[in-house]
């Protein structure tokens, strides 16, 4: 056995932590995060309270659980995108940032009871911890290496990233232009995206992917027609 290789309970523990956050998700679909009870996941489950909460010690617990795996999968997507477009020679060393605001959408409108966990209205009471931000500063990472010029001599993706990662916490050498289409950038497609999922276009006679690709061109500077 390597050190690396789980024990039946650790497997144990794992398998019944993923039912749990199955459960938590269900909940979520249907009455919301602020709703979402640990003592009914049990019930379901048919275990009782305190025994489930030797696997979730409360609800935070379990939230963050929730939030940290919503944002691993976003940022993972984003650096997967930014390192295929590497790799191509596309964007001249750079993530498109075209290509990124579609990996955004596609990756909303697959879950999006996941995408309002992290963007729709803050969970009273909730507060996250840093790990969650330092996941979360990734996503910007990747957008201000999108946003920035070429360097003149080109390197890794994963530099790029280290550097940027670098600005999220502290940026005071971002280039202003960079860190302003970013922001830009993030706002205003999450407002289109939060505005489609939410549902507030039906009836309106309008196509919302057409809306958000009109978006992308005014942030990028693509067709217009």
């Amino acid at each position: 056995m390597t050190g690396s290789t789980k024990t039946p309970r650790e497997r144990y523990r794992q398998q019944v932590r993923e039912e749990v956050k199955e459960k938590a998700w269900q909940q979520i679909a249907g009455s919301g995060a602020s709703a979402l009870s640990l003592n009914a996941i049990a019930k379901q489950m048919g275990m009782s309270g305190p025994a489930l909460y030797r696997y979730f010690a409360n609800r935070d617990e379990l939230i963050t659980e929730l939030i940290r795996d919503a944002y691993r999968s976003l940022a993972d997507a984003f650096i997967a995108a930014a390192a295929a477009d590497d790799d191509a020679g596309a964007g001249a060393g750079r993530p498109d940032l075209a290509g990124l605001a579609h990996v955004l959408r596609r990756w909303a409108l697959a879950d999006p009871h996941r995408y309002f966990l992290i963007y729709g209205t803050p969970v009273p009471g909730y507060h996250a911890p840093a790990d969650i931000t330092a996941i979360a500063s990734e996503l910007m990472s990747v957008l201000l290496d999108a946003c920035t010029a070429p360097a003149t001599e080109p390197h890794a993706f994963e530099d790029h990233l280290a550097t940027h990662r670098a600005w999220a916490d502290s940026h005071p050498d971002a280039p202003p232009a960079a860190l302003r289409q970013a922001l830009a950038f993030w706002s205003r497609l999450h407002g289109v995206l939060s505005l489609e999922l939410a549902g507030h276009f039906t009836g309106m006679g309008l196509d919302p992917a057409l809306l958000f690709q009109a978006e992308v061109d005014a942030l990028t500077g693509g067709p217009t027609t």
